[in-house]
């Protein structure tokens, strides 16, 4: 049966939050709008609808938030043309061993899709996935599993045949919620309540992923 790993993007394949925060730093200021690093980072990861409204506040029109969600990305894109972006540790390595394997990968982010595709561009990458899903193909935002299944749906596994590699919190309690098992990339020492939880992937032991799919098969028989 297909088994399959499911990417979040922004903090798990790629280190995208300095272009992210100063594309909204430079977006908001534009709006007459200073934002904090600590309020860049209490929202990083998320959908763009869902941070606007709390860097306006009562300013937080439909039309504003739509006018300031694509000049935010647009100018994240260019950043990531201009600067161009990297995969973190072991990012690289994992999804070439995991498509050796004939694993299943899709990408399952908040991000809008363009997004996506400049960074899977940049690293040379889209060959690796057999689907991605966006912003736009969910109407709702991490921890809803609503991406999860979507993703899994896409590639044409399960649930339980799945494994989320996630670096937030949110994210980790949405595949929680979807059923699957998950893999949390912890940067800065953050508490992730995933299934395994590592630094860093380049420190993840060779035979995690086939480990954590049979534990999970072992755990559903015995229930």
């Amino acid at each position: 049966m297909a088994r399959a790993v499911l990417w979040d993007m922004d903090g798990t394949l790629v280190d995208s939050e300095e272009l992210h925060w100063i594309s909204w730093r430079e977006t908001m200021a534009k709006e007459g709008v200073a934002i904090t690093h600590d309020q860049f980072l209490a929202s990083f990861g998320q959908r763009n609808d869902s941070t606007i409204p709390r860097y306006l506040g009562a300013g937080a029109t439909p039309e504003r938030i739509t006018k300031i969600s694509f000049n935010k990305d647009a100018l994240y894109r260019n950043l990531v043309r201009e600067k161009g972006i990297s995969p973190l540790p072991g990012v690289a390595h994992w999804v070439r061993i995991l498509h050796e394997q004939g694993w299943l990968q899709a990408i399952a982010s908040s991000a809008p899709r363009a997004n996506v595709e400049v960074v899977l561009d940049a690293l040379a990458a889209t060959n690796r996935f057999q689907a991605v899903v966006s912003a736009e193909d969910v109407r709702r935002g991490k921890p809803d599993p609503e991406v999860y299944l979507t993703a899994a749906a896409r590639v044409g596994t399960s649930p339980e045949r799945s494994i989320v590699v996630e670096d937030a919190a949110a994210g980790v309690e949405g595949a929680r919620r979807a059923g699957m098992r998950s893999i949390g990339v912890s940067h800065h020492g953050k508490r992730l309540p995933a299934d395994i939880v590592v630094q860093s992937l380049d420190l993840l032991k060779a035979d995690a992923f086939n480990a954590l799919l049979e534990s999970d098969s072992f755990a559903r028989m015995n229930e």
